[in-house]
């Protein structure tokens, strides 16, 4: 059995280790209040961006773009998010099992050398490295605090190499945000376009199943007058969808890390909490053994 000091110097241990698991964990619920904020803001824009591109679409255009050519797959790029740190849960793990998954389906058939991983995050990226693969971007200030510009720059660069016939297709492998206690681990395609489906996949669905902006849509189709022609103004939206769309699965991640690193936290602490109330029953336990104990050896000693 330990002595009362091992016991008092673990209580002291798990107690200095509790006031850290709760400090991170109000450090990340805030962070994670923030991203939400994030996330109510930019819904608006991405909503009324995809029912203009519905609304055109809905007339039957011919579209021609770069983005929406199919083409046989023989080169793919992959674009995991993870966070730059751990004390998430299971967050970086996921992902990183996702992308394993995804590289063993696309290298048997393409090669090595024909998968290219854009990694974002520090996590992910030190996984892809430990793959085998050379990452192709450094996206750690996106994992951290994601902007419009950055995440809009590396959607061009994505854009910009399907154009050119460098890549056949590109996926996002994301957590997408619902609540703090639901992420869901989300592996979609982003090139090329699905001009079926332009809005966001995880658009929240209504009681019956269906999608409530596309009930929206539906009951309203705007008679718009387009200059130069809708065709263009379709193919010159599309790219800004895009952009739009990586900025959307990297603040989906961001609030989806807070959201697992709150959680975790909270885990923590409570286990803190039942360990620190275990150790307290064995030191006075202990405490009166011991009394008892010198008790004894002295009405012991004085009956001698």
């Amino acid at each position: 059995m330990p002595s009362l000091k091992e016991v008092k110097t673990r209580i002291r241990s798990v107690k200095s280790t509790r006031k850290i698991t709760s400090a991170m964990k109000m450090v990340a619920s805030a962070k994670l209040h923030k991203a939400q904020g994030t996330i109510e803001s930019m819904m608006p824009y991405q909503r009324e961006l995809n029912r203009i591109l519905s609304n055109f679409l809905g007339g039957d255009l011919r579209v021609e773009s770069p983005y929406v050519a199919r083409k046989e797959t023989k080169r793919v790029a992959l674009v995991p998010f993870s966070s730059n740190s751990s004390l998430c849960g299971a967050y970086n793990a996921n992902v990183i099992k996702l992308l394993g998954q995804a590289v063993e389906e696309y290298v048997p058939a393409l090669g090595k050398e024909n998968v290219l991983v854009f990694p974002v995050g520090k996590k992910v990226e030190e996984a892809v490295k430990r793959m085998g693969f050379q990452p192709q971007a450094d996206a750690e200030t996106l994992a951290d605090k994601p902007t419009y510009q950055e995440a809009a720059d590396l959607a061009r660069r994505l854009m910009e190499m399907y154009a050119a016939g460098e890549v056949d297709r590109v996926e996002l492998i994301y957590h997408h945000f619902k609540s703090t206690g639901t992420q869901v681990l989300t592996r979609e395609a982003y090139l090329p376009v699905d001009l079926t489906q332009v809005g966001n996949p995880n658009d929240a669905a209504t009681a019956d199943g269906t999608n409530a902006d596309a009930t929206a849509d539906a009951a309203y189709r705007a008679d718009y007058i387009v200059e130069p022609s809708p065709e263009q103004l379709v193919a010159d939206l599309i790219p800004t969808v895009l952009c739009q769309r990586l900025f959307t699965a990297a603040a989906d991640s961001s609030a989806s890390e807070h959201a697992a690193r709150t959680l975790a936290m909270q885990v923590a602490t409570d286990n803190a909490n039942d360990l620190i109330q275990d150790l307290t029953k064995q030191y006075n336990k202990t405490r009166q053994q011991a009394i008892t104990s010198e008790l004894l050896d002295i009405v012991g000693g004085s009956m001698k």
